[in-house]
């Protein structure tokens, strides 16, 4: 029997995770406010859509939800998703999932707590981006990497550049040739498109490989597929805005970190809160700026602003003046495989790491 689920909003959090658990047989309804969203729901996914707000208590009714399996609040709106989330807990649904915006209900000292609502677990989309993002850091070279079995597994995706040994090979012969590195190959997106490869599959130049090992085995997969690991000391994020602060404040202690911020009310609050990062109140497009500031000697550069244009520009801009690691932050989905085909060495969204998660 088909697990049920209920999914409130279909924004781009929404809208993608209903894409890819309508591939895996779940029996799905979304409930959205707007029309224009609940017509492009109805036009690609197999999903009742109901139109209409997912904090009434009328909406909810028109759903036996106490024979729903997970309900996911997944709206723009933290109120809307707090009420849904206690609606449908109190209607008897089995299990909940919260997306909210403000980390101030993760606080410790936090007055309203998500477990008051009868949620079981919450997704924060700035703070998983922020997870993601360090876990490039932390593991340079690789522009993809997952976690999982509280990170003793990992899933690593790494581009195959022309210098790599593993072109012209199948996946059978890099197994054999490698049996002291333990390891699966899992995915790999060829010209935009994924696929499960079979053991006589060859990698190509320019392929996106997904390998699946224990953690203290990724560095020997990285070395396989010839990517050499390398330190990361001085990092520069552009953008002062919610994910370059939790960037700068998770990265800080460990790390050289500047902030460019070309707003003085944001630098000026920044620079309070965070006084182990530099911040430099500045264009992060301007050339001149930039190379003052020895941006060829930048090991990671993180464009985190909220004008993905902006982000995808100046990424360029520094790929080209020789960064190591550039990672580039979109809101927007669909430019996530024209950016990765561009040249930067991670896209991540903060829509697709809540998805994720």
């Amino acid at each position: 029997m088909n697990n049920k689920v209920v999914i409130i909003g279909a924004g781009e959090v929404g809208y993608n995770l209903a894409k890819a658990l309508s591939k895996e047989d779940y029996d799905l309804t979304v409930i959205e406010i707007d029309p224009d969203k609940c017509q492009r729901i109805a036009n690609s996914i197999d999903a009742n859509v109901i139109q209409g707000d997912g904090a009434s208590q009328r909406i909810l009714q028109k759903i036996d939800m106490s024979d729903i399996d997970y309900l996911l609040a997944l709206s723009r709106i933290d109120e809307v998703n707090l009420v849904a989330s206690k609606s449908a807990y109190e209607m008897g649904t089995k299990k909940i999932i919260c997306r909210l915006r403000n980390t101030e209900y993760s606080h410790r000292n936090a007055i309203i707590r998500p477990e008051q609502f009868g949620i079981d677990h919450v997704v924060y989309p700035e703070k998983a981006a922020k997870e993601e993002i360090e876990n490039l850091i932390r593991q340079p070279s690789v522009l993809d990497l997952k976690k999982y079995k509280n990170g003793t597994i990992n899933m690593v995706g790494i581009f195959i550049e022309a210098s790599s040994p593993l072109i012209g090979r199948n996946i059978i012969n890099i197994e054999k040739s490698n049996p002291y590195i333990p390891h699966k190959t899992v995915i790999i997106i060829r010209q935009g498109e994924s696929f499960i490869p079979n053991r006589k599959a060859i990698i190509l130049k320019d392929d996106i490989v997904y390998f699946v090992g224990k953690e203290n085995n990724i560095p020997d997969i990285q070395r396989m597929a010839g990517k050499r690991a390398f330190k990361i000391k001085n990092i520069m994020i552009l953008g002062a805005g919610k994910m370059g602060r939790l960037l700068a404040k998770s990265l800080q202690n460990d790390y050289n970190v500047r902030i460019i911020e070309n707003s003085h009310k944001k630098a000026k609050k920044v620079k309070n809160l965070l006084t182990e990062t530099l911040i430099l109140e500045a264009d992060g497009l301007d050339i001149e700026f930039l190379t003052s500031e020895n941006i060829s000697e930048t090991d990671c550069f993180i464009a985190a602003t909220e004008n993905e244009q902006t982000n995808i520009l100046a990424s360029l801009l520094v790929k080209h003046y020789g960064v190591r690691q550039v990672i580039v932050h979109v809101s927007t989905t669909n430019y996530i495989k024209a950016v990765r085909r561009i040249g930067v060495d991670a896209v991540i969204s903060k829509n697709i790491s809540a998805v994720n998660e």
